[in-house]
């Protein structure tokens, strides 16, 4: 599933050209950063403490830990436009609540612009182009990015997960629903569990003709057992294998269909590269002022994800009978 490329901007002999802004100072934004210096920009990076320091940016990219909501509106305020990575469920309906506001003073927001979601919905809206219609997303993520994405996923399998399922969202207790998913390779089969992700209300929203979502993490027995509790020890800096896998399903040709689609990459990567390209397109005056996530129509999706693959992010496809 090869993607195109995209053309570079020397920002470096441009004075006039967008300024992007990270908050944050770990793996994540390291890896966002990259990217962009690769395409040619000189991104500015701050601390959390210091992030009113890029209020005169363009389009600023919030890497930290969440919650990112407050900070979001403060940009939103000062006419900054902002990519959210923000994976946590109260944080990101806390973002979407921002929508007037954002609409308001005239700029873009993205949120969950990471692996799960993120990555996920513009996989999707690739995906789907291969069917009449789709009516089911069920996606599984392995792995972790930086230490606060750790935190997360310890936290995300203590609490509640949702799903949605035939018009209604479902609740469940995280940890639960135990689903063995293959992920491409190295990664392999995972034992994957419901989780406390923003992920169905993103992919809901994006599409809403889908019927029924769901969203898991893989998982150790220890990981389960030890969900609602103080994480026993410290996080690695940056997580090892990462994984994705998006399975739509629908109808193509008059019968059901199913298409399936990954990567197998560390996680800040990911969302490295998902994030940075994100910000390139808010910068480039693609998206309209508003609260957006990937895979809305209102988004350049396939030209985010032209980015992310010409960044170095491969794309797998399942091939075989289901």
């Amino acid at each position: 599933m090869a993607r195109g490329h995209t053309t570079a901007l020397n920002t470096m002999s441009n004075p006039t050209a967008p300024q992007i802004g990270i908050v944050g100072t770990g793996v994540t934004s390291s890896r966002a950063a990259a990217v962009l210096h690769t395409l040619g920009y000189a991104p500015r990076i701050e601390k959390l403490a210091h992030a009113s320091a890029l209020f005169d940016c363009d389009v600023v990219i919030l890497t930290h830990g969440a919650p990112h909501s407050a900070l979001t509106a403060a940009f939103v305020a000062q006419g900054v436009a902002v990519v959210s990575v923000s994976d946590n469920l109260s944080d990101v309906l806390a973002l979407l609540d921002g929508q007037d506001k954002a609409v308001a003073r005239g700029v873009p927001v993205v949120v969950g612009a990471a692996c799960l979601p993120g990555l996920s919905g513009l996989l999707v809206a690739h995906v789907s182009r291969a069917f009449e219609s789709i009516d089911e997303v069920h996606t599984a993520v392995h792995g972790t990015g930086g230490p606060m994405c750790a935190v997360q996923h310890h936290d995300s399998l203590g609490g509640t997960s949702i799903g949605w399922h035939d018009g209604e969202w479902l609740q469940r207790p995280a940890g639960s629903g135990r689903e063995l998913c293959w992920f491409p390779d190295p990664v392999g089969a995972r034992d994957c569990y419901r989780f406390a992700s923003a992920e169905p209300v993103l992919m809901q929203r994006a599409t809403p003709t889908l019927q029924r979502i769901t969203a898991r993490v893989s998982a150790t027995r220890r990981d389960r057992l030890t969900g609602r509790l103080p994480m026993l020890r410290k996080p690695h800096v940056e997580g090892l294998d990462g994984g994705l896998r998006v399975e739509v399903r629908g109808v193509r040709d008059g019968r059901r269909h199913v298409e399936i689609v990954g990567v197998a990459e560390k996680l800040a990567t990911v969302t490295g590269a998902v994030a940075a390209h994100t910000a390139i397109a808010l910068a480039g005056g693609a998206v309209l002022p508003g609260v957006h996530n990937l895979g809305e129509s209102t988004v350049p999706n396939a030209d985010i994800l032209d980015g992310v693959t010409s960044s170095g992010i491969t794309l797998h496809q399942f091939i075989g009978k289901m």
